[in-house]
């Protein structure tokens, strides 16, 4: 087995020490702008889990007590990534970093095998092999890399950067060889990135569209399929090209379905929150571009972003990358009519990718300003500069071409230099790469303790935690509930009981249980009797008579939503009694979560069956050798 391992997978992980070098000291990087985010949100996970939710989509901690749908609208598997760690018995802070950690590591690893499969087509040369390397390092240290972890910590985003590569490479398998394994590959890769952060999948499927059809046209051109067919009708062509496209098409719908119980709700739940705050203020379009001169500027800062040139941080491609992937351009002139109709894709890859940053560079130009207004994705994108994130996976690629020289199978003496020259020019471009970005793998780290009381003041200092549900016309800037956890107190109720003696003693209270989604309380009225509870209203949430004695519901109840938080209240029948509130899921989340294990169990037999009729291969080759 450690025969056939890769020895450049191992330089690759050495090599992203220099990356994740800062996350090794002790303490966290509390200052960096969603840092704080990040650790908060491993922390609802983590209470939610603990109570015994497994997929929580409410977090009761978040708006002051409030409480928020956050997970059903916000990719989860970063956070689940963190909480893995948790469970291993690493803190909360320190649980983040190794996620930040280990996405560098990973990435690093998927940009290696898109490279060396698409630029040596899987030969096992040193070449190849080389190419992939320095893309991956480009892919680990471009100063944008590092800005997303060390300037705006952005946690899901990090994470993202693993699958992005992976998507790539396994729809361009999925093109050239339509198997069943590039198929799952490209459902799985593209089901984790949905799952992980739905801005980046929206800005992946926008360059997929046109990387899937470049891929399908390219391979339809090589087999020249009208030699064949008729010049009266296009039909049979375009038919050739869908079947060339449907492998991948089927592994992308198929990655939706396994994504399915996030994306579903996420796309068609997110109206019931208020995105004000999400597109408003400082998160409002207003044209952030980047000045031409700041995408080769090696200042670097870890402020915010501003309109103008005066931005406090930096939105630089950096340099070497920068260089490289001009001497990648000048490669692809040169050969592109003298390769052979087999030997083209790292010809074409190399245009395309090419092309993509060309693109993305203007996008972040402000003479891109009127094709952005007329986008309806602008207000999604919210800043031009977050297409650095596109140029850093299209770069690094393109620093493994100019590694890989784009080798000419009928010129192989044109080629990049193998051997031991080969050796010294890859490691010539490593420390250059590294080099460059060396001045930016820093972190100012310190330590503060992970508590409710911590939340609250976080939420207090930035109202970039105070999401709020579509009934909430006065977002909340304190709760009582944020008294009690400043005050060390326990929170043993969310019955507003402020409400209640509004009805002069016409009805009592007092909770029985109280958890991360649910609470049960016993209650007496003289007559029919409204009582409030110090939570959002948000579709899911449910009242139930209680049966005492066995606990179960017995009557629904009816809920409105009262005031300028738009609290849950519930209309109760005079007498004694239980009530249950709970958080469930609604009929549209119980089909998301349906389609979820349908697909996942489709994988999962096509699997089975693939690997069922190879053992029946594999055994009739043996008896008809035994049969000899």
């Amino acid at each position: 087995m450690f025969r056939k391992l890769d020895p450049y997978l191992l330089l690759v992980v050495l090599l992203s020490l220099f990356s994740i070098g800062p996350l090794l000291q002790p303490g966290y990087f509390w200052e960096a702008h969603d840092a704080r985010h990040s650790v908060y949100f491993l922390f609802e996970l983590d209470r939610s889990i603990q109570d015994g939710v497994l997929y929580p989509r409410w977090q009761p901690d978040f708006a002051f007590g409030y409480g928020y749908p956050f997970f059903n609208i916000y990719g989860p598997l970063a956070s689940y990534a963190g909480e893995a760690g948790h469970l291993l018995g690493f803190g909360f802070a320190d649980s983040v970093k190794i996620v930040f950690g280990l996405s560098v590591v990973a990435s690093g690893l998927a940009m290696y095998g898109f490279v060396r499969k698409a630029l040596g087509d899987g030969r096992d040369d040193g070449a190849g092999r080389q190419a992939a390397l320095v893309a991956a390092v480009a892919y680990m240290v471009i100063p944008y890399r590092l800005l997303d972890i060390y300037v705006r910590a952005a946690l899901a985003e990090s994470v993202a950067y693993v699958f992005v590569p992976l998507v790539l490479w396994a729809a361009w398998a999925a093109i050239r060889r339509p198997r069943l394994a590039n198929v799952l590959g490209l459902a799985l890769a593209y089901g984790a990135l949905m799952f992980t952060s739905p801005l980046v999948t929206l800005l992946l499927t926008v360059i997929l569209v046109f990387y899937l059809l470049a891929l399908g046209l390219a391979r339809v051109n090589d087999e020249q399929p009208w030699r064949q067919m008729s010049c009266e009708s296009a039909l049979p062509w375009l038919g050739h090209v869908g079947h060339v496209l449907a492998p991948a098409a089927l592994g992308l719908a198929l990655g939706v379905g396994l994504s399915a119980l996030f994306a579903i709700p996420a796309l068609t739940e997110n109206r019931f929150v208020r995105v004000d705050q999400w597109y408003g203020g400082r998160y409002a379009w207003g044209g952030d571009f980047v000045e031409f001169f700041q995408l080769f500027s090696p200042v670097w800062g870890t402020g915010v972003s501003v309109p103008g040139p005066d931005d406090q941080v930096s939105f630089q491609l950096g340099i070497v990358p920068a260089v490289l992937g001009l001497f990648s351009l000048a490669a692809v002139l040169r050969r592109r009519r003298s390769e052979p109709a087999g030997g083209k894709d790292p010809v074409r890859l190399a245009a395309f990718f090419a092309a993509l940053t060309a693109v993305a560079v203007w996008l972040m130009l402000a003479a891109s300003a009127p094709l952005w207004k007329a986008l309806p994705l602008a207000r999604l994108v919210q800043f031009p500069w977050r297409l650095l994130a596109v140029t850093a996976v299209s770069m690094a690629f393109l620093c493994g071409v100019t590694a890989r020289g784009l080798r000419s199978e009928r010129a192989p003496a044109q080629a990049v230099p193998s051997g031991g020259a080969g050796t010294a020019v890859t490691l010539v471009l490593v420390a250059l790469l590294i080099l460059g970005s060396l001045p930016y793998m820093q972190a100012k780290m310190s330590e503060q303790p992970v508590s409710l009381a911590g939340l609250m003041q976080f939420q207090q200092s930035s109202d970039e935690m105070t999401g709020s549900t579509a009934w909430v016309t006065e977002i909340p800037r304190w709760s009582p509930i944020a008294d009690l956890y400043i005050a060390g107190k326990p929170l043993t109720s969310k019955v507003n009981y402020k409400y209640l003696d509004r009805q002069a003693g016409k009805v009592k209270a007092e909770t029985l249980e109280l958890h991360t989604n649910r609470e049960l309380i016993a209650y007496s009225a003289t007559g029919p009797a409204l009582i409030t509870f110090n939570t959002f209203y948000y579709p899911g949430w449910r009242a139930y008579l209680v049966d005492a004695g066995t606990g179960r519901p017995t009557e629904e109840l009816s809920i409105a939503n009262r005031g300028e938080l738009g609290l849950i209240t519930v209309r109760v029948p005079a007498g004694e009694g239980q009530v249950l509130l709970r958080f469930e899921d609604t009929p549209i989340r119980k089909l998301s979560t349906a389609i979820t294990f349908v697909s996942l169990a489709l994988v999962l037999a096509l699997v089975v069956g693939r690997l069922a009729l190879r053992r029946r291969r594999s055994g009739q080759g043996d008896n008809s050798g035994a049969g000899e």
